[in-house]
């Protein structure tokens, strides 16, 4: 059995879906490994690493491999090297992508959505969005701290007194819960908002105070999963109103707020954004999927009357090094379900609740029940 890891083709993505240390693993398991040459360089790791470890480094790397492994979806270009039957396996972005879900089914390989593994105990390990996403919430603040014109931490001097930042951040997922505690180590005051009543406990645990209109709806607000519901044009109204005068007396926002498949719901409007003092800093996560600031720019630091956006994608590529130790630990695991020990084959258990929640194509068709081609 061999597995290949392949070079990311986007520039702008500097991770890579393996590591010395994972490749060490499925070599012990008895799998050949081969890496297309320089897929690492980008998160630090060169080929002379991989090669020590155990792999191939070869141009061909994915001709022939049962299982290749990426980052990103792959294009048609980098589909027609695999060969048939081949399973991939990657951050698959489906939602609204149907055209490169059929290339993929079209190329015959098997195509798993690392995003879609579902949140349940055995899955922990697997959990390619909390993973990252734990790094993008960090890497959040380090960015505003970039941008912002002042220190974090209240800090008394003989010259004079330096007041503490304040930070707000709204969606309390992975990534907020990450940027408070980080905020909190840099010394700020935080407060944060989210509709998800389950949140407030956290929050309050790191150090940082709430605030939500917390009405009979947002009783309501979290799916089984544990994701937030849309919540009613009533009830972002109100929360608005409230956001919208906190907004005011903050110099640090940081917007985590997506829910899977739609659009980023806007929470920051751009009167809100003006009523901002000059030098204050926002950074969106959502830029990816429209923003939750009016005004971001994907890629860019805008500057509206001296208060700064922040629109980076991709922000855990920006720690790619331990974006690409953590994201390839859980390709392993999720690998390790669908290996046979005894005969060292693949094995996958296509009525396996893992496999099923993330397997989009099969046998040259789509299979994902929320990807199926409409009528």
């Amino acid at each position: 059995m061999k597995i290949a890891i392949a070079k990311e083709v986007d520039a702008g993505e500097p991770r890579v879906a393996a590591t010395p240390d994972t490749v060490k693993k499925f070599k012990a398991l008895g799998i050949d490994v081969a890496i297309e040459p320089g897929a690492g360089i980008k998160s630090g790791l060169l080929d002379a690493d991989f090669t020590a470890a155990g792999a191939v480094v070869s141009a061909d790397a994915v001709k022939d491999a049962d299982i290749v492994i990426k980052v990103k979806r792959p294009e048609a270009a980098e589909l027609a090297k695999y060969k048939k039957g081949a399973l991939v396996i990657a951050i698959m972005d489906p939602y609204g992508n149907d055209a490169a879900l059929k290339v993929m089914a079209d190329a015959g390989v098997s195509a798993f959505a690392m995003e879609l593994m579902p949140r349940i105990t055995r899955a922990q390990v697997m959990d390619v969005l909390s993973s990252q996403a734990n790094l993008a919430g960090y890497r959040a603040v380090i960015e505003a701290a970039e941008e912002f014109g002042r220190a974090f931490p209240m800090m008394m001097t003989a010259a004079g007194t330096v007041p503490a930042a304040k930070v707000f951040v709204m969606g309390v997922g992975v990534a907020g819960l990450q940027a408070i505690a980080t905020a909190r180590r840099l010394g700020a005051v935080v407060t944060a908002t989210d509709v998800r009543p389950a949140v407030k406990e956290q929050v309050e645990s790191l150090g940082a105070k709430f605030l939500a209109v917390e009405d009979e709806e947002f009783k309501q607000a979290e799916t089984a999963g544990g994701y937030a519901k849309e919540m009613s044009k009533e009830y972002q109204a109100k929360q608005a109103a409230l956001t919208a005068e906190h907004i005011k007396k903050q110099d640090i926002i940081i917007t985590t707020a997506l829910i899977p498949g739609r659009p980023a719901p806007k929470l920051v409007s751009a009167e809100m954004v003006k009523s901002m003092k000059p030098g204050s800093v926002l950074v969106d996560l959502a830029v990816e999927r429209g923003g939750n600031v009016e005004g971001v720019k994907s890629g860019e630091v805008t500057s509206v009357d001296g208060v700064k956006i922040v629109g980076f994608p991709n922000l855990a590529g920006r720690v790619a090094t331990s974006a690409s130790s953590l994201y390839a630990r859980n390709l392993l695991s999720f690998i390790e379900t669908m290996f046979d020990k005894e005969s060292k084959s693949l094995a996958v258990k296509w009525d396996d609740e893992l496999v099923k929640a993330t397997a989009l194509t099969r046998d040259g068709a789509v299979i994902h029940p929320n990807f199926l081609p409409k009528a």
